[in-house]
């Protein structure tokens, strides 16, 4: 039996800044060059903890500064001796932003830190290994490849940390972590960070964490505070168009996403026939697409980038204006992990959904999640749709549309 330890944050007595929480000056220096002049909720109750070798489980939602929150606790704890950090990631693309994150404290820290992730050359990778990166940021996937050829060791990892750990699960690698934590020590420390926390989760920590320290900032699934959300019921046909007026009527940068790759293909193709400039990102383009279309997204060259869920979590993106579900998610909970792409780090943001009038069963189970209802709006170009139950009907419920809002009844 795990016993747990959950911080609230309405008894968390955090200062005003990074200095008090147990960081070492060199750390501090650095942060303060980041510009972070205070901790965020899940840093300043899961750094102290962390820097002391006590495992914990850290659940926030996404865009709160979990990447920071488990970074400077592994340097320090690191610098306090021999051994080394592994990072176990869903994606590529978080993977090369947590490596990012660790390479802006080289200076300080004095320590190396590599990428393995699938997409990229083996060869490079092997020659990285070579030099023998203190820190290790990983998907399980390409991690295993290299366990397999022996081009890497992790039998001295002493710090390890498995972030979105319930989107790793959700993506099928519950096996490859598991033969993974066959590989590093017993004696270690280990972190999870994770936007939610099902029931795997749970299980997983029983088994492989030592009395964890558990610190929950918001009730599992919750949505980000400061994103504004809006529901739109059309007909399929008409989800193009109400894209098109939304496009014009919200003139910043947009993230949208849809439920198929062949979907963000087309859509991406559609919003530059409409005459804005978009790319996609999705598991059929290579590497160096999907960075170029996040780059160009990061840097202004795409207004528009039209993802699947992919792209839901980890893609640190700031100033994002608007998300768009074009389709809603198959898995209700990533939800939540879409429009935390905007309104991240406490700022405003607005979220978007478009779903058919068949979809309200759908709804129903995202704003169960959510714990509120969202507004339904309607665009006076686009005819207005409601709710129509589902069939077959069992006459135990229906969904109907009364005015702005749909109920269940």
């Amino acid at each position: 039996m795990t016993s747990e330890q959950k911080i609230h944050p309405a008894v968390l007595n955090a200062p005003q800044g990074f200095f008090g929480l147990g960081i070492a000056p060199g750390l501090l220096a650095c942060i303060e060059q980041m510009r972070f002049a205070a901790p965020t909720p899940i840093q300043a109750s899961a750094i102290p903890p962390a820097l002391e070798g006590k495992d914990l489980i850290g659940v926030a939602q996404t865009g709160t500064g979990k990447t920071l929150a488990f970074a400077v606790p592994m340097l320090q704890r690191l610098a306090q001796g021999p051994g080394m950090g592994l990072v176990l990631v869903p994606t590529r693309e978080l993977a090369l932003q947590v490596e990012e994150t660790f390479r802006r404290f080289r200076h300080a820290a004095k320590m190396e830190s590599t990428v393995l992730i699938g997409g990229a050359s083996m060869h490079l990778q092997r020659d990285a290994l070579k030099r023998r990166p203190r820190i290790i940021v990983a998907t399980p996937g390409r991690l295993l490849d290299h366990l397999e050829q022996r081009t890497v060791s992790l039998r001295e990892v002493r710090v390890l940390v498995l972030d979105e750990a319930d989107r790793m699960l959700d993506m099928g690698f519950a096996p490859q972590i598991e033969r993974i934590l066959t590989a590093v020590p017993k004696e270690r420390q280990t972190m999870l960070f994770s936007a939610t926390m099902p029931e795997t989760i749970v299980q997983m920590a029983s088994q492989h964490m030592r009395l964890p320290v558990r610190t929950e900032i918001v009730p599992s699934g919750t949505a980000a505070e400061k994103v504004a959300q809006e529901l739109y019921i059309v007909e399929k046909e008409h989800k193009k168009a109400l894209l098109e007026k939304l496009l014009e009527r919200h003139t910043g940068t947009v993230l949208v996403f849809t439920r198929t790759k062949r979907g963000a293909g087309r859509t991406a193709r559609a919003i530059c026939a409409m005459g804005h400039r978009a790319a996609e990102i999705h598991s059929d383009r290579s590497l160096g697409q999907r960075r170029e279309a996040l780059e160009g997204f990061k840097s202004g060259r795409y207004r528009v980038l039209v993802a699947t869920d992919i792209a839901s979590r980890g893609i640190d993106v700031k100033g994002i204006e608007l998300v768009i579900n074009y389709d809603l998610p198959d898995e209700t909970g990533n939800y939540v992990h879409r429009i935390g792409r905007t309104g991240r780090a406490g700022h405003a943001g607005l979220a978007i959904s478009l779903a058919t009038p068949e979809q309200g069963a759908d709804v129903r189970l995202i704003e169960k999640m959510i714990r509120s209802s969202i507004p339904v709006s309607r665009h006076p170009d686009i005819p207005e749709k409601k709710f129509v139950p589902a069939a077959p009907f069992s006459g135990r419920r229906s969904f109907t549309y009364r005015g702005q809002r749909p109920r269940w009844r």
